[in-house]
């Protein structure tokens, strides 16, 4: 299962297949900027479903488990503005979890788009009614002096009216979506869903709305210029306080069962079904009565020089690469173009590394560059310069390979406490190493004695 903090970096473990890489270098999409153009969204703007632009670079693959529940969208100049991006990735699950994650990609983009329309000009009719506007142009000469305070002031105010705005404007959008789904007949959305991690950047600023276990990470550079991972979502398993809490108040069980005790999961009252291993998402009505919601975990950043490139992807690939490993590999990549399609193919053989009795798990990437291609080139090569000497890379990734090919190993390393909350993402504790991340609602028979329980409601 994955955690909600950063890892520390262990990119070791699969730099090693560097080298292979660049000798397979013609199989990765190396398409043009506007490759791949899907259509137009609303408001003019530019809807993508795989491909690569001038900031995009997405790719999907199905796994080994049959057809690819994951979906994802890119709306560029998003309502009709430039600079302006939606990047949306859903990890569907259950019997029908790949047609809700394509309604969900299909629909939610057009659905916030007007929400955000309508939100903005109502911000402009009370700015104007209550003589809010811009007066920059009043300023006088003495108070320049104070002009850097302000622009600070100014821009804390800016971030929180519009966390503030937007995030009325994500919730609002994510309940409709649901209610939408629930009543619609052409799709079985009972017992099958999808998460969804969305972000919308506007100039300088970036809105994250979560909802399940996949993530998004901004890859930024620290002291020195090295690279850094910086998680901007916070998986929401059911074992996290507040989520269980929520769940135990509304009658639902959590809790894990003896045959994999590092996944917990959500449990009607009285049946061991369906054992949702997340604690919010679209569809799954079958537990809407008992603690699993659609509201998202809304957040706010400022974008700064040093942010390079915001990571989307599914726990296809966060349940074999840490967020270090994730932007190292992006960062890695020759060509934009490359980012997504090389990840995934680094994440696929880190699966049959990892957990070769394993079936590989669907995977979906966004990579959303902040910066222009010269910034991305300097960064190719101060990561060839830690990659160059290939003896010792194959060195590495034998001693990996050797290390993980057990996977009673793997079962054998303890599950350690998720965070809490969104100040769960600044804390520096490590992910369990080579735990697995299952997300899959499942039925099992079962005796409740052999099951580790989280917060269960007792019996009456």
């Amino acid at each position: 299962m994955g955690t909600c903090c950063s890892k520390e970096p262990n990119f070791g473990e699969v730099v090693g297949v560097v080298e292979d890489v660049v000798e397979e270098k013609e199989y990765y999409y190396e398409g043009g900027e506007d490759d791949d153009y899907v259509g137009i969204g609303d408001f003019g703007a530019k809807m993508r479903l795989h491909g690569a632009s001038k900031f995009i670079s997405m790719y999907s693959q199905q796994g080994k488990k049959g057809v690819n529940q994951d979906a994802m969208t890119v709306w560029e100049e998003f309502i009709g503005t430039k600079d302006m991006f939606f990047c949306g990735v859903f990890d569907g699950h259950g019997p029908y979890g790949h047609k809700v994650a394509r309604h969900v990609r299909d629909t939610l983009p057009s659905r916030l788009s007007a929400a955000i329309k309508l939100s903005q000009a109502n911000t402009i009719k009370y700015q104007t009614e209550n003589g809010d506007g811009d007066d920059s142009d009043d300023t006088n000469s003495e108070e320049s002096k104070d002009s850097d305070n302000s622009d600070n002031n100014n821009k804390k105010k800016n971030g929180t009216m519009m966390l503030s705005s937007w995030e009325a404007s994500f919730v609002k959008c994510f309940k409709d979506m649901d209610e939408e789904l629930s009543l619609d007949a052409s799709i079985d959305s009972f017992c099958s869903g999808t998460t969804a991690v969305t972000v919308v950047k506007q100039g300088c600023h970036l809105i994250i709305a979560n909802l399940g276990d996949s993530r998004a990470v901004l890859c930024t550079r620290g002291n020195g210029s090295q690279l850094v991972p910086v998680q901007l979502t916070v998986d929401l398993k059911p074992n996290i306080a507040g989520e269980a809490e929520r769940i135990k108040n509304s009658n639902g069980r959590v809790f894990a069962m003896a045959e994999e005790p590092e996944v917990f999961r959500i449990w009607m009252p009285d049946e061991d079904c369906p054992g949702l291993a997340m604690a919010r998402a679209f569809g799954d009505f079958c537990l809407k009565d008992y603690g699993l919601i659609s509201t998202p975990e809304v957040s706010y950043r400022r974008l700064t020089k040093n942010d390079e490139f915001v990571v989307l992807a599914t726990d296809g690939i966060w349940d074999v690469l840490s967020n270090y490993d994730v932007i190292r590999i992006v960062a890695s990549a020759r060509k934009r173009s490359m980012a997504a399609k090389m990840l995934i193919k680094y994440a696929v053989r880190a699966w049959r590394s990892k957990y070769p009795g394993c079936r590989v798990d669907d995977c979906a990437v966004i990579c959303l560059f902040l910066k222009s291609r010269t910034v991305l080139t300097r960064s190719f090569s101060e990561v060839s310069r830690v990659s160059a000497n290939h003896t010792e890379l194959a060195e590495t990734y034998s001693e990996v390979s050797r290390a993980s090919i057990h996977r009673s190993e793997i079962a054998a390393v303890p599950h350690k406490a998720r965070g809490h909350g969104y100040e769960a993402l600044q804390a520096k504790t490590k992910d369990p190493e080579g735990v697995k991340r299952v997300k899959s609602a499942v039925k099992y028979p079962r005796s409740r004695k052999s099951s580790k329980e989280f917060g269960a409601v007792p019996e009456n």
